[in-house]
């Protein structure tokens, strides 16, 4: 087998009718296995007025071990914080990632906050995934005279293990994605469509901790991250407005797999069509060195095709959010990737490890125009 693809399994998730919590959606979950070993999905729940919530469910599967549907298990974070509501009686927890970070021996979520402040990344702990404690919002150190801490963040996971920061100190590690003024998808598609990529936004983003992670004392002081490096920037037609971070990071023979979002103008949308297309590609970064990427689609791997992902809440969208290495099939190199579907429901797509990683999948370098 060569290339990356990724075959659709299902659509497991959709709003339970009459429930007024998911009115408006269940869309883009985190997904983690347990200590019991059974896979829960953490799906943003959308009430009226754009109201989240974080649910939790735990995922069935048929005979063959192909996922085909949920138990619905109650709230995992409902917004609380003055960093997650607004004085409307707004607000939310949205679009959340979950990583068993290992040194720590806990599970940490990243989450968007949405507050009067705008979109910005918080963090919550847990042991089993039920119980979870606030960190608060992230914080991060400033960059080239621009205060990160400032500036709308959202699509944030990270590093299950410490990654070495460019000194070469193990750090813990987040991939995140700012939205500075003026690199909106909607902003940036009144552009020409070649022009210079703007390589200080629009773009996937690395950054480290100084935390020690071998002092597990207290887990809720984790510092500022700092020693940002943008580590991709959009490039390829698919993706010509904007990328975004997608699944957390897993490592597999060839390095760190994440599956992320790009975005570009529908070529034809009627005037009450969503006019943007989200679709998923695929990266891969060096086990050693993160912020060297080995592998990066120069097609997506998913593109909306089916009904469900064409229409609903925003159309003509794929948002791969979680993913799950199928350990449990002895399959170490499958991977189930759960997603959005047009912002309203849920979908799993199935990918297999290539036999060899594809030299040709390189994308141009982000000096590159598109």
């Amino acid at each position: 087998m060569s290339g990356f693809n990724l075959q659709r399994l299902a659509m497991v998730m959709e709003p339970e009718a009459g429930n007024p919590q998911e009115i408006e959606g269940v869309l883009n979950p985190a997904a983690a296995r347990g200590p019991d070993g059974e896979l829960y999905l953490f799906p943003r729940l959308v009430a009226r007025n754009n109201y989240s919530r974080i649910g939790i469910a735990r995922v069935r599967f048929n005979r063959a071990g192909d996922p085909i549907g949920v138990d619905r298990l109650g709230i995992a974070m409902e917004p609380e914080a003055d960093y997650e509501r607004r004085p409307d009686g707004g607000g939310g927890c949205e679009d959340p990632r979950i990583t068993f970070v290992e040194p720590l021996q806990r599970y940490i979520m990243t989450y968007t906050a949405f507050s009067t402040r705008g979109p910005r990344i918080a963090l919550a702990l847990s042991k089993d995934l039920f119980h979870w404690e606030r960190l608060g919002l992230a914080a991060f150190g400033p960059y080239e005279g621009i205060e990160f801490d400032d500036v709308d963040d959202k699509d944030a996971s990270l590093f299950p293990v410490a990654i070495h920061n460019p000194s070469g100190h193990p750090e813990l590690a987040i991939l995140h994605r700012p939205l500075f003024p003026g690199t909106r998808p909607e902003e940036t598609a009144c552009g020409p469509p070649t022009r210079d990529v703007d390589l200080d936004r629009e773009s996937i983003w690395i950054s480290y901790c100084p935390r020690s992670l071998e002092n597990r004392r207290d887990l809720r002081c984790l510092g500022k991250f700092s020693s940002h490096h943008r580590l991709a920037a959009p490039v390829s037609p698919w993706e010509r407005l904007k990328i975004g971070g997608g699944t957390p990071p897993v490592l597999t023979r060839y390095g760190w797999l994440i599956v992320y979002h790009g975005v570009k103008e529908m070529e034809k949308s009627s005037e009450n069509e969503h006019p943007l297309c989200y679709s998923a590609g695929v990266m891969i970064l060096s086990q050693e060195h993160p912020q060297l990427v080995r592998y990066r689609s120069e097609e997506p791997v998913l593109t909306p095709a089916l009904p469900e992902e064409r229409h609903g809440v925003v159309a003509n969208v794929v948002f791969p959010t979680g993913i799950d290495r199928r350990d449990d099939l002895g399959s170490p190199d499958r991977f189930d990737v759960y997603y959005g579907m047009a912002d309203k429901r849920i979908g799993v797509a199935r990918l297999d490890l290539p036999d060899v990683l594809p030299s040709e999948g390189i994308a141009d370098p982000p000096e590159a125009k598109v």
